[in-house]
């Protein structure tokens, strides 16, 4: 992860974000929650891009922190337990996939994926008025980004 400064000091910081489409209902929810809370935070750069489903999350994480160009990432979808072990699967996959992206890129990466029994739950912990998944994601990796800032400036 590289971190630039502006002329005063402070980071420059540049966040991606990969969203699924899958229960884009949700998905859009944690969208506008993780976009107010980097707003206020005055993000210089977001890109969002579109992934089908939670399972693809991972790979296109990797791509984007192979550019060199985020600061942090954050990952935005649910998964939501059906009938089956697919569930299981998916989100486990998907929860491993990113900490190996953040470990192997030294890049925080937020992870605003739900992983819930029910639609209902999705609903209340997406829900763009309340301080939703997508917000924390995105509260957890402006932390890091001043947290990473302040270990290089000090080492």
């Amino acid at each position: 992860m590289q971190i630039t400064e502006d002329r005063a000091g402070n980071p420059v910081v540049s966040v991606g974000i990969i969203a699924s489409s899958y229960n884009k209902s949700i998905t859009d929810g944690l969208l506008k929650g993780a976009t107010k809370e980097l707003k206020q935070h005055e993000v210089d750069q977001l890109d969002i891009v579109w992934v089908p489903g939670a399972f693809e999350i991972p790979a296109v994480a990797a791509t984007m922190a192979n550019t060199d160009r985020y600061t942090a990432l954050i990952a935005l979808g649910s998964v939501i337990r059906g009938e089956t072990s697919h569930f299981n699967y998916i989100s486990d996959q998907c929860a491993a996939g990113l900490m190996r992206v953040s470990v192997e890129f030294a890049l925080p990466v937020g992870f605003g994926v739900l992983t819930v029994d029910t639609m209902k739950q999705a609903q209340d912990r997406s829900n763009p008025d309340n301080r939703n998944k997508g917000v924390e994601a995105a509260a957890a990796i402006i932390a890091s980004i001043h947290t990473i800032f302040y270990i290089r400036s000090v080492a």
